[in-house]
């Protein structure tokens, strides 16, 4: 979008710069004209075409360019000075040249700019018997000086506009990187709570297999074939999942040694939630119901960070918990008072990594603010 813009504005100052050419060009025809042009026409010409159509390049050669065009203009003024006198298209140039120079973002290009622009006035002025006065130099140099002041204000709000979009495009991606990595870590950390708990299932698939392999009759060759081919697949299916697991885990980390929190220990997390300064009440309705682990370390996961967030962000005076057990279903609702938007200090990936866990089990989140004040999310966790 941006690039169109700048194609569009480029397009209309080439054509006022074909304009100004034709202009040139007309006035170059009538000479010799008593009130101008004095001729021969083809040195009109070529000033004409020498003053215009390097500025058609001009961004390709922001300097070369309009230094070019006024180089043509001062050696013309030898040859026909008559010519710019009544030339007023060539004056509408010379100020869109005053401006060009006044916008660069380089100070010395621009003041060597205007240095060549009045150089060039007091040539142009001087070759022109019919108007050589110190009136008619000073009025050039009033009108280019006002004119490159407007360059300069110009180009210095250009740049500044484009620095903002730049900062704010370069925010903006950084924002999403940072979700990502978010997400990455979140899908990591639960890889990494799964294997603890579906590793502590086969393991004791793999050793109930054992001893039940223990105590068959010699006769049972069978049974025991089957029962050690369950206990090897057991122990392969732990080795891969650690060497799998293992990438995951930072170098920092141990493997976890204590069992993966759970609903059941809720009430031992809102009491380090209440030492954190913030009073919270449980509520639980329906009839609690054996959830799998690692869904049920999920739910916990949940409620810990979205109190994690009203502790932290949302200034909150009070929060409520909520677990409703339903038919196939664990709801949780947290709740606060707050006056923070209660998204993990603005950055969102509190609720990045709460909706990855949701979407693991196929539920649904929803948080926002609530009618009457505060911050809700809620959790609908399917048990399959």
């Amino acid at each position: 979008m941006r690039r169109l813009r700048s194609l569009v504005g480029r397009f209309w100052v080439d054509a006022l710069i074909l304009a100004a050419m034709a202009g040139l060009l007309s006035i170059a025809a009538r000479a010799p004209d008593p009130n101008g042009a004095l001729g021969p026409p083809w040195v009109d010409l070529l000033i004409a075409l020498g003053f215009t159509v390097p500025l058609l390049f001009r961004h390709r050669f922001p300097m070369g360019a309009p230094l070019l065009a006024i180089a043509v203009v001062t050696g013309g003024s030898f040859a026909d000075a008559g010519y710019l006198d009544n030339a007023f298209p060539a004056f509408l140039v010379a100020l869109g040249i005053a401006v060009w120079f006044g916008m660069r973002p380089s100070r010395r290009d621009a003041i060597a700019g205007l240095v060549a622009l009045q150089a060039v006035s007091i040539v142009i002025t001087l070759n022109d018997s019919k108007t050589n006065s110190i009136g008619d130099y000073f009025w050039s140099l009033i009108t280019f000086s006002i004119a490159w002041i407007i360059g300069l204000v110009l180009g210095g709000r250009l740049r500044e506009t484009d620095v903002t979009k730049r900062l704010a495009e370069q925010a903006e991606l950084e924002r999403e990187e940072q979700a990502r990595l978010a997400v990455a870590e979140e899908r990591a950390r639960i890889a990494r709570e799964l294997h603890d708990v579906v590793g502590h299932s086969v393991s004791v698939m793999t050793v109930q297999a054992a001893a039940v392999r223990r105590l068959l009759e010699p006769d049972q060759d069978k049974e025991r074939e089957a029962l050690e081919v369950v206990e090897q697949t057991g122990r392969e299916a732990l080795a891969e999942m650690r060497r799998m697991v293992g990438v995951l885990r930072r170098p920092e980390e141990a493997p976890a040694l204590a069992p993966q929190p759970s609903l059941e220990h809720l009430e031992q997390l809102l009491s380090t939630t209440r030492e954190a300064g913030l009073p919270v009440e449980l509520k639980i309705e329906g009839t609690p119901a054996e959830l799998p682990p690692a869904l049920d370390t999920t739910a916990y996961r949940i409620v810990q960070e979205a109190l994690t967030n009203a502790v932290k962000h949302a200034n909150a005076d009070r929060a409520e918990v909520l677990v409703r057990y339903g038919n196939r279903t664990v709801e949780l609702v947290v709740s606060d008072d707050g006056r923070g938007n209660g998204d993990g200090g603005g950055s969102g990936h509190g609720l990045v990594g709460m909706r990855e866990r949701v979407s693991v089990y196929g539920g649904e989140l929803e948080a926002g603010p609530q009618a009457g004040g505060g911050f809700r999310l809620r959790a609908t966790l399917p048990v399959t």
